[in-house]
């Protein structure tokens, strides 16, 4: 009780206006004005629209229920097909959309195969069997004239062979 007597001594100055006095010109402004004034209608009238639908659904359902149990073997049935028949609708649009996005995956999977790093790694290994049968084409040349001269060596060697045994 003390404390309370406290805070409204030290809320209240010496011009004794207590809360007022220690937030001079601080009330609402025009703008909160206005938007209460127009928003209060509009709430009341949706709260009130909101209550008649209450009420309304509350009267169909205190008329219609006697009629739910009494139509009860036909109305159960019926809607468990119903239900059982928007389910299969349903599953076979998830179905379907799952088949195509997966097609539609694969298919821009391909591509980027196709349009990516495949074409250059085929550029890449034609340029190395081009190197390597040029490299073979060398050797062989090399070993062609490598026999060549070889051949010649003997056949020279051959000639003055039979030449020093003639003489």
């Amino acid at each position: 009780m003390a404390d309370f007597r406290q805070q409204q001594q030290q809320l209240q100055r010496p011009g004794g206006q207590g809360i007022p006095d220690i937030l001079p010109g601080k009330g609402p402004s025009t703008f909160q004005v206005l938007a209460v004034l127009t928003l209060l209608p509009v709430g009341g009238t949706l709260l009130f629209l909101a209550g008649l639908t209450l009420v309304g659904t509350l009267i169909g359902l205190a008329v219609t229920t006697p009629i739910f149990v009494i139509f009860s073997p036909v109305l159960v049935p019926a809607a468990l097909v119903i239900g059982l028949g928007v389910l299969g609708f349903l599953t076979s649009g998830a179905f379907g959309v799952t088949a195509l996005s997966s097609l539609s995956w694969m298919a821009s999977y391909i591509g980027s195969l196709i349009r990516g790093p495949l074409p250059q790694k085929l550029d890449q290994a034609k340029r190395k069997t081009q190197e390597t049968a040029g490299q073979v084409g060398q050797k062989a040349r090399d070993m062609g004239q490598n026999v060549q001269s070889k051949a010649q060596d003997v056949t020279k060697g051959g000639q003055a062979g039979q030449e020093v045994g003639k003489t």
